[in-house]
């Protein structure tokens, strides 16, 4: 993907995960609360990235490990499946964080190389932050519910929280057009 749509679509994602915080309902505290424990996220977040990571593994070269492809595959297709039965709790979470993982590669792979636009510090540095903050969760994914109980435990944090997504979102949005 080129530069310029990787962030257009990185700063329409923030812009829509910002919209929800910033308008702050009944439904939105309670909704996101429930997102660590939810089984229909993990089923959708985990089954997500296992096909995308299942599909990479497809994709690799001899110098990648390509010559071991079908117990590579094997084992993380039963890493997938186990991991509902044994680890079934954050779920969501981590699959979340493996996901935000297989983005980052996306877009860090279209930054590549382009050193002279100036939305590529813009981009670069929030997929940083964003690959340090799902290595975190993959590790400790309950810290995700705590976070989430601090935010709504106010009706402020919310909307802070919403208008410094959505002011990056909109930053990553006019750069990636006027550029």
């Amino acid at each position: 993907m080129a530069l310029i749509l990787t962030t257009l679509l990185t700063g329409l994602f923030l812009l829509a995960l910002a919209a929800p915080l910033l308008w702050n309902g009944k439904a939105v505290g309670p909704f996101v609360r429930s997102f660590p424990r939810s089984r229909r996220a993990a089923t959708l977040t985990v089954v997500i990235a296992a096909v995308w990571t299942l599909y990479r593994i497809t994709q690799l070269g001899e110098a990648d490990f390509g010559n071991y492809k079908m117990p590579l595959l094997i084992a993380f297709a039963a890493l997938a499946i186990l991991s509902f039965r044994y680890v079934p709790d954050f779920l969501s979470v981590r699959g979340t964080a493996a996901l935000t993982l297989l983005v980052a590669d996306v877009l860090l792979s279209s930054a590549y190389m382009q050193y002279d636009l100036p939305q590529r510090l813009f981009l670069v540095g929030l997929v940083y932050v964003a690959i340090l903050l799902a290595l975190y969760l993959a590790v400790c994914p309950y810290r995700a519910r705590d976070f989430f109980n601090w935010l709504f435990s106010t009706s402020n944090r919310p909307r802070t929280l919403g208008i410094i997504l959505g002011t990056y979102g909109l930053v990553l949005t006019v750069i990636s057009l006027t550029y």
